[in-house]
């Protein structure tokens, strides 16, 4: 699906099983992906989030508003055919997780820092059998093998789907750590997100913020809440 906002061409939208799956139907015809694969997800609740946002579209279809529809797609035609590649990548993340660099000042940063990040870490280091090494400034400081191992193998118990929606759980806050825990619900996404945004937020009260720069935190923060929705509807 393109970015350009095509006119709607279809009336009526459905939900159907078939083998292996479900898929969404436009006036009878099913969805297919950019690259012409048939759209197939492995729940019925996924497919109807999907068919929520083609009902949902108005005169023009809007593709930015369709979060769900760009995932399935991505993970038929990308992840599934690369997955090994993708879980590398996001495993990656764990060498230089934002939360294991801190700021060396001002005080109240670094509590705030503190205050977010050090319970989130403790989460992780019992759920996964870890330890993180936590440094200051910016320099990296590699965490033990083991570690990042662990949290690899990990990734390897998601599905293409799963993948597909975590890889934006990471990238978008720059944490492997915030991302596993939108995957398990340890904390509110719209908590998680905030978190993530410490030193942004420190720098917006020092020096303020322009519109553009709004728009796009906003735009970001309804993207972490569709991803933590889409692993909901996976389970």
């Amino acid at each position: 699906m393109s970015g350009a906002r095509r006119k709607r061409f279809y009336t009526s939208v459905t939900v159907s099983e078939h083998e292996g799956g479900f898929g969404v139907s436009l006036d009878g015809r099913a969805i297919k992906t950019p690259a012409k694969a048939l759209l197939s997800v492995p729940t019925a609740d996924l497919a109807g989030y999907i068919a929520a946002e083609w009902d949902a579209q108005g005169d023009r279809i809007n593709p930015e508003a369709m979060p769900a529809t760009r995932f399935a797609n991505a993970a038929i035609d990308k992840v599934r055919v690369q997955f090994a590649e993708v879980a590398d990548m996001l495993g990656a993340y764990g060498e230089t997780d934002l939360l294991c660099y801190r700021a060396e000042a001002p005080v109240e940063l670094t509590a705030r820092q503190a205050a977010a990040w050090d319970p989130l870490l403790d989460w992780a280091a019992r759920r996964f059998g870890v330890d993180w090494q936590v440094t200051t400034g910016i320099m990296p400081t590699p965490q033990q093998p083991e570690t990042l191992t662990a949290l690899r193998a990990h990734l390897d118990g998601f599905t293409a789907f799963q993948l597909t929606a975590f890889h934006d759980l990471v990238a978008l806050p720059g944490s492997l750590v915030i991302g596993l825990a939108a995957t398990e619900n340890q904390s509110p996404v719209e908590d998680l997100w905030r978190w993530s945004r410490i030193d942004e937020d420190w720098q917006i009260e020092q020096w303020g913020e322009d519109d553009e720069a709004k728009a796009v935190r906003a735009g970001r923060a309804r993207d972490a809440e569709a991803l933590q929705l889409w692993f909901e509807v996976l389970r």
